[in-house]
């Protein structure tokens, strides 16, 4: 670019670029500068009541059901006892013989014969005959 060139595009700069002084942007800057430890606290506080906030929609969504003792279950299924994208997702029916606390269970089938391992209730869901 030539010299001509160079000076025919600071004429036509930005009111912008034209209004600027100096000695206000710094002091913009320090005010500024002041500022950031309030608006991080600001922010801090924002975001922990958006979190508490979605914990307790969460929270809301849940229903708490507790097994006794007799009720009919089923169980999720173990992925070697599906065949195939159609077999059936859960397994059962079992009747609880015991309620271990946490959500765990004990759980015997129509024959008599206990089921090996406890079961947590996030794999069980109701039978309902």
């Amino acid at each position: 670019m030539d010299l001509k060139h160079q000076i025919s595009k600071a004429e036509q700069s930005s009111p912008r670029f034209q209004n600027f002084v100096a000695d206000e942007s710094n002091e913009e800057r320090r005010v500024n500068l002041d500022l950031l430890d309030e608006v991080k606290e600001e922010m801090h506080i924002k975001a922990e009541a958006l979190k508490r906030k979605v914990e307790y929609k969460d929270k809301s969504k849940l229903k708490p059901w507790k097994l006794q003792v007799t009720d009919l279950v089923v169980r999720k299924a173990h992925p070697y006892q599906l065949d195939n994208k159609l077999s059936p997702k859960w397994c059962g029916p079992f009747c609880v013989i015991e309620v271990l606390g946490n959500g765990a269970y004990k759980l015997e089938n129509f024959e008599g014969g206990t089921i090996p391992r406890t079961w947590n209730e996030a794999n069980l869901k109701f039978y309902f005959s």
